[in-house]
């Protein structure tokens, strides 16, 4: 019974139960949330590992191989790490604040989620079912999204692509990010299976979201799993929309308008 409320959340959208009333951090598995470029939030972040002390963290920004290499030797140094994780190469904001986090879980083993590229191409043509392997029934990708939800989800995709995408690519996104779901969840239960736990999943708050982000995934997944899920917003800005567990707000950051050259 439980599995099936579990889909039902997954399939409609609906918000999995908080993880505990008080909002506290004690759960299986944390889903921290972020806007990539605030320095604040990765602040947060790195309070909240050290408060909980995991035993893993899964990262949406690392590959899994390049993770297995992660010694204490090589997060020691943040201009090593920096360099082994070709962080810089690979598009992500400044290393200097997500670095903080890799001290903060100091002991934890560390687990790569990046979606593959050769994966996220084919994910743009052919079904997720397809493209994640034989295990994608466990994750819900053997079954459509519901006709309302895939019509939200390309919505979004169209307006974080500055409404510049043709509508004929928007369902191919949209199975990019259910693909991304599903391994930040396959990588979760991965890392609660080989440590115990707790595991702490560092992501974009669109990635952490318990309607239908990996927290829905890894909970159709394994439904006895206690989950929390953070999401950071900015001041000045709409509260990030997902049924989390929590919301904080910290101080905007700067940033140029993405969508400005493209409106030229």
């Amino acid at each position: 019974m439980k599995h099936a409320l579990v889909l039902a959340a997954l399939m409609v959208g609906l918000a999995i139960p908080a993880a505990s009333a008080d909002g506290d951090f004690d759960a299986d598995v944390l889903f921290l949330g972020e806007i990539h470029d605030n320095p604040a939030h990765h602040a947060r972040q790195a309070e909240i590992v050290a408060r909980v002390q995991p035993k893993a963290v899964v990262w949406e920004m690392i590959s899994g191989p390049v993770a297995v290499g992660l010694t204490p030797e090589i997060v020691q140094s943040e201009q090593v790490l920096e360099a082994t994780l070709s962080w810089e190469e690979n598009g992500w904001p400044d290393f200097s604040m997500y670095y903080p986090i890799f001290k903060a879980a100091e002991g934890a083993q560390h687990f790569g989620a990046a979606l593959p590229r050769e994966e996220a191409r084919r994910g743009m043509g052919e079904p997720p079912l397809m493209v994640f392997g034989a295990d994608a029934w466990q994750y819900g990708l053997d079954r459509p999204l519901p006709a309302d939800q895939q019509a939200a989800r390309e919505a979004l995709q169209k307006a974080a692509h500055c409404d510049a995408l043709p509508d004929d690519m928007l369902a191919g996104m949209v199975n990019i990010q259910r693909l991304r779901d599903a391994r930040l969840a396959a990588v979760a239960l991965e890392a609660l299976g080989v440590t115990g736990g707790p595991v702490v999943v560092i992501t974009g708050n669109g990635h952490a979201r318990k309607d239908w982000g990996a927290p829905a995934v890894l909970a159709y997944a394994k439904p006895e799993a206690r989950i929390f899920a953070l999401a950071q917003g900015e001041e000045g800005h709409a509260a990030p929309e997902g049924g989390f567990d929590r919301t904080e707000t910290a101080p905007a950051t700067e940033r140029e308008d993405p969508c400005a050259a493209i409106r030229k």
